[in-house]
């Protein structure tokens, strides 16, 4: 069984959209986590997350924690679901580059552009912002997704950030457009149903 140790309203949220996506039986476990408007929310001790923060996903008693790795291990375990790119097929790279891309720049990135702080290009920084949006913007105007004509779970992590809030995207119709596409998919309309824990 698949477990997702969620937060509603989090990142983990995308990670609900990837759940639905792939299509196999799942469970979701609403943890507590500190929060900008809950800052003294104390962490949830049944979290397996080492940092007790979300996602965190436990699959036949593997827990894998961070989005990315998530992304790759759902990907993986699951190709029938046709959103990953499994070693040999001619995505499996430019794939696994966009999804550590995700995580090791553009996430850095928009955590400084949200909280004011400046950005981290020197020796020991991770990628400028400029090249960036550029490399995002220039893989949707290619289109229609992130790696062309399939959608993947770069899809979902990369493509999130502007669903919950578009300025974390770069401007121009093409990146509206693609924003569209992916607010149109059926899987993630069925996520926004188990966000939140049921009344």
């Amino acid at each position: 069984m698949l477990t997702l140790f969620h937060s509603p309203k989090s990142r983990s949220s995308r990670m609900l959209w990837l759940l639905e996506e792939i299509g196999a039986p799942y469970e979701v476990r609403y943890v507590s986590i500190p929060r900008r408007d809950a800052p003294d929310a104390l962490p949830d001790p049944a979290n397996p997350h080492p940092d007790k923060k979300v996602p965190c996903l436990q699959h036949d008693g593997a827990v894998i924690f961070e989005s990315a790795a998530i992304a790759l291990y759902l990907t993986d375990a699951f190709p029938e679901a046709g959103i990953g790119a499994p070693v040999g097929d001619p995505l499996r790279g430019p794939y696994i580059s966009w999804l550590f891309y995700h995580g090791g720049v553009i996430e850095p990135n928009m955590v400084l552009q949200f909280t004011g702080m400046p950005a981290q290009t020197g020796p020991g920084g991770w990628g400028r912002p400029d090249t960036m949006n550029r490399l995002i913007s220039e893989a949707v105007e290619r289109g229609p997704y992130l790696l062309g004509e399939r959608f993947t779970a770069v899809d979902i992590l990369i493509g999130s950030m502007g669903q919950w809030a578009r300025e974390m995207l770069p401007p121009g119709a093409a990146m509206d457009a693609y924003l569209q596409r992916l607010a149109q998919r059926p899987a993630l309309a069925r996520s926004y149903l188990r966000d939140s824990p049921p009344a």
